[in-house]
């Protein structure tokens, strides 16, 4: 092929592990179900004593947790469309719909934030005389009810911290924040029924709103930036260009991109310069299993170069062209 010989190589480690991310698509459309069914049951139970009662502080939680229903409900669709296999039109899969969910999820919690927000300031100049009781034990429930559904959202497959993924992650710190969240409404029913506090009721509405936009705020962040194909958090490029470097044979890296591909997967893709050696195959296989091991990406499509091509820059990590598709991405095929 003259001054410019090039190869193709894909992670093949995905033809071994294909089993077991179906495995683990079914226990997470199973999580979400579970997660969401719960918090439905729960969120119809408070809103309904939080009317009864007219507690802003359980009718804030129970309109958090709906919140949260919705959300898992988007995550629960994302990872059932997540299993939907790779074809024609859609190489990868829909693995991505698991980044898209979160941004919705993320949108609906601020606007509950800024609802919440409101409505416990205008009740600060009169606080309504709350029965104490029904709240501290609603919201005990509250908190048994989260955090047994986080216990089913959690990540059980270890790894590393970056290859998680975001979609559950989200759920599951959702989750946990409910769970804080009930734990001050008993706090403030306590305060209530000891003290005669009313001010405690507007006052953890307040606190609902505060800790919902904080987490949203992250979320809609890592979410975005997911979307718009950035370096997953936990991954530094620097260091993968540098590995990648110092790789036997290599003079030179570059059209280096790493990305989410959703549901767990770190995608990269670059080319190496790497003259004069033919052992390709059991280098890509090596450097592979390096990559995945040393740092999550689990799905790399690496190119071998003989020879440095005229215009390319080594240090380049702008887009150039398109992304490389395939028709099977665990084949490269």
């Amino acid at each position: 092929m003259g001054a410019r010989e090039h190869a193709h190589g894909h992670a093949h480690v995905h033809g071994q592990q294909e089993h077991g991310h179906s495995h683990g698509f079914a226990t997470g459309t199973r999580a979400f179900a579970i997660a969401t069914l719960i918090n439905l049951a729960y969120t119809a139970l408070e809103a309904g004593y939080g009317f009864y009662t007219d507690s802003l502080a359980l009718l804030s939680d129970a309109l958090h947790n709906f919140g949260d229903v919705l959300g898992l409900a988007l995550a629960w669709g994302a990872a059932t469309m997540a299993k939907r296999p790779p074809s024609g039109r859609h190489t990868y899969g829909w693995r991505r719909a698991t980044l898209l969910s979160p941004l919705g999820n993320a949108l609906l919690l601020v606007g509950f934030s800024g609802a919440l927000g409101w409505e416990a300031v205008r009740r600060f100049a009169d606080p309504p005389q709350i029965p104490a009781l029904p709240v501290i034990i609603v919201a005990a429930i509250g908190i048994a009810v989260n955090l047994g559904a986080a216990w089913f959202m959690r990540d059980g497959h270890g790894g590393h911290s970056h290859g998680q993924d975001l979609n559950r992650r989200g759920a599951f710190l959702h989750l946990m924040a409910d769970a804080a969240v009930s734990l001050a409404a008993v706090l403030a029913g306590i305060g209530m029924l000891m003290f005669d506090w009313r001010w405690l009721d507007p006052a953890t509405a307040v606190l609902v709103a505060v800790v919902v936009a904080f987490g949203a705020s992250r979320l809609l962040r890592d979410a975005f930036e997911a979307a718009m194909d950035a370096v997953p958090r936990g991954i530094d490029q620097d260091e993968v260009q540098a590995f990648l470097s110092g790789q036997p044979g290599v003079q030179a890296v570059h059209h280096l991109h790493i990305w989410s591909l959703g549901a767990g997967e770190i995608a990269l893709t670059a080319h190496l310069v790497r003259p004069g050696l033919e052992d390709h195959d059991t280098f890509i296989d090596t450097v592979v299993r390096a990559l995945n091991d040393r740092f999550g990406i689990n799905h790399p499509t690496l190119q071998i170069e003989h020879a440095q091509a005229c215009g390319h820059d080594q240090h380049d990590r702008a887009p150039h062209g398109s992304r490389p598709q395939s028709g099977d991405p665990h084949t490269g095929l």
